[in-house]
């Protein structure tokens, strides 16, 4: 017979209760149980005794890590009553009425960024591709394989240009460029050739689905693939094969789409390292092509796809594009399902392509938006993009102090200039000087959450990195966040998310230097999408990291130093992604320096 909680057990009356009920249902109650008066209440606090004992020593050390102060007092009073009032509420992990939560079980809670005052993106959908024609096919398989969606879509919609050839061109380039860069984690050159030859039989019966009918390109390897290895990038999972497909997958075999590898992650997620190694920037082959989209930022821009999908949680699209001069798109939290991709941040993931061309990313994104059963935070959206339409007059936000320090350079400055020049306004703004970062609580809690299991069965010690700001540590760390801290957290974010609402009714968009710490931090949690597009060209003295300093291995210096690309990000309004396109190409075309290649690729 299940106990309320006012049927208290003291410590001695434990092993006389389990022998009673062991020999009749029928058996006198121990004296030492504490009868309830009829129609009394369950209480807190009367439950079993469970769990360690714990002593006055116990709280004072733990009062160190979730930063308060008790007095004597009140530290023995808590130390006294821990197993009664607390520890209970880990029996769903420690037992013995263990509760497994699959892999699949989302929060109960889901983020909506969208409040009742804000305007949720268009009333309509509309997709207008820029008019100009692709062009002549090039003589040389190498230009064929840089060349933007825009134009590669054209020359095969014309028949000038047969998926099978152009996949044979990215197979052959992914086999001949990855030793360098360590980014394919799976070649899948048999699906590849068998998609690239239905795309061409059904385009030449005339049934011609889109822009993507027969476009190669790249996941991260964190997208399920039926039959095909999915790893997360991560030793321990080096070896599953999934069974079904991620949405996007499939919204991408729908629309015609070759997939030629799965790229590759940093482990679980993480920077640039995994278990083949670490992602190389084909820009600067001393350095990381930055993560955790590695494989996509390093794939797209030396030209071994046409186009990929990266997903960011905080930084993990506009980190790589920056660093390997390509184009990202992140969209708005909700618009792209995640249904079938690996689960780091249940209210932060996010799943978006990064390209050659703002505009390739417009054409990726229309094929993979939209509502999906399987992924709760996902809403119904409109994309409203019009490659023609004017940016005459549109307001865009500008931090004038973040314009004069770093990471912002001469190339972010110079940006501002060109927004003029677009015929755009730029507008002052500014934000309350909170303490942003605070926000990652729930992101270190969110993603422990999602890999308890690797953690508190040891495994994650086989990951490569194990230094302190990798996984493993920040994973086991989490353990000791104060739950109640994660709902004032929580609390703080919708704050933060209502700033964001008051800035946007004074602009239409925000040009911010890409790496500026707050703002990728403000806008992931309130999930406005952004747009990172190559501005121009910095010379750097030393490789960059995504990992803290490590004095014992310090990175490579270069005198003289090396020209690496540089970019610029702007920030959208919720769902408003086609304004960001618009925007986005107005810059492009300003900057004039998408078409300049890594050298050696």
């Amino acid at each position: 017979m299940r106990k309320s909680r006012r049927q208290f057990l003291t410590v001695t009356s434990a092993g006389l209760f389990g022998a009673a009920v062991a020999g009749s249902v029928q058996a006198q109650v121990p004296e030492t149980q504490q009868q309830p008066t009829p129609g009394a209440p369950p209480a807190f606090g009367t439950g079993p005794l469970v769990g360690p004992e714990i002593s006055s020593t116990t709280i004072t050390e733990a009062e160190k890590l979730v930063q308060i102060k008790m007095t004597d007092g009140e530290i023995a009073v808590a130390a006294s009553s821990w197993r009664a009032n607390m520890a209970a509420l880990y029996e769903r992990r420690t037992g013995p009425r263990k509760v497994q939560l699959e892999t699949t079980l989302v929060p109960a809670t889901t983020w909506n960024p969208i409040s009742d005052k804000m305007k949720a993106g268009p009333t309509g959908d509309r997709l207008l591709r820029s008019t100009a024609g692709p062009g002549p096919l090039p003589a040389n398989d190498e230009d064929i394989a840089y060349a933007p969606v825009t134009k590669l879509s054209r020359w095969i919609e014309q028949r000038k240009l047969t998926s099978t050839r152009l996949t044979e061109i990215y197979l052959q380039r992914l086999q001949q460029f990855d030793p360098k860069l360590r980014c394919v984690i799976t070649l899948t050159a048999d699906h590849a050739m068998v998609q690239a030859k239905q795309a061409d039989s059904e385009i030449a019966s005339g049934k011609y689905r889109g822009p993507l009918h027969g476009i190669p390109w790249g996941g991260k390897d964190l997208l399920d693939t039926a039959g095909i290895r999915t790893t997360y990038g991560a030793e321990p999972y080096r070896n599953r094969v999934p069974k079904d497909d991620a949405v996007v997958v499939k919204r991408l075999d729908l629309a015609g789409a070759v997939l030629v590898a799965k790229l590759s992650l940093g482990a679980l997620a993480l920077n640039d390292i995994w278990f083949g190694g670490q992602t190389m920037n084909p820009w600067l082959l001393e350095e990381g092509s930055s993560g955790s989209s590695a494989g996509p930022g390093a794939a797209t821009a030396a030209g071994l796809v046409a186009f990929s999908i990266g997903s960011e949680t905080e930084g993990s699209i506009v980190s790589p594009s920056m660093r390997c001069g390509v184009t990202g798109l992140r969209p708005t939290f909700g618009r792209v399902p995640r249904t079938g991709a690996m689960t780091l941040c249940w209210s932060l993931d996010k799943l978006g392509p990064i390209t050659r061309s703002v505009e390739d990313t417009l054409l990726v994104l229309q094929a993979i938006s939209g509502p999906d059963a399987g992924d709760l935070a996902t809403v119904p959206a409109h994309l409203d993009f019009d490659a023609g339409s004017s940016v005459k007059g549109l307001r865009v936000g500008f931090f004038p102090k973040w314009m004069q320090e770093p990471p912002a350079t001469e190339v972010d400055r110079a940006a501002l200039h060109a927004v003029e020049q677009a015929g755009m306004k730029p507008v002052e703004v500014s934000i309350p000087d909170w303490p942003y970062d605070s926000l990652n609580l729930i992101l270190f809690a969110e993603s422990a959450a999602a890999f308890e299991d690797l953690t508190l069965s040891g495994r994650e010690s086989q990951l490569k990195v194990q230094v302190p700001d990798a996984w493993p540590n920040v994973f086991r760390q989490s353990r000791f966040l104060s739950a109640v801290d994660f709902v004032q957290t929580d609390r703080f974010r919708r704050k933060v998310a209502e700033e964001m609402a008051r800035l946007f009714s004074q602009v239409d968009l925000l040009l911010v230097p890409s790496l500026r710490d707050e703002m990728l931090v403000i806008t992931n949690f309130t999930g406005y999408p952004s747009l990172t597009l190559r501005a121009g060209f910095v010379e750097v003295s030393e490789a960059r990291s995504d990992w803290a300093p490590d004095p014992a291995h310090p990175l490579p210096k270069f005198s003289p130093p090396r020209r690496v690309p540089h970019g610029v990000t702007l920030i959208g309004r919720l769902f408003d992604e086609g304004t960001l396109g618009s925007a986005g190409l107005a810059l492009e075309k300003i900057f004039g320096v998408e078409e300049q290649r890594p050298a050696g690729f």
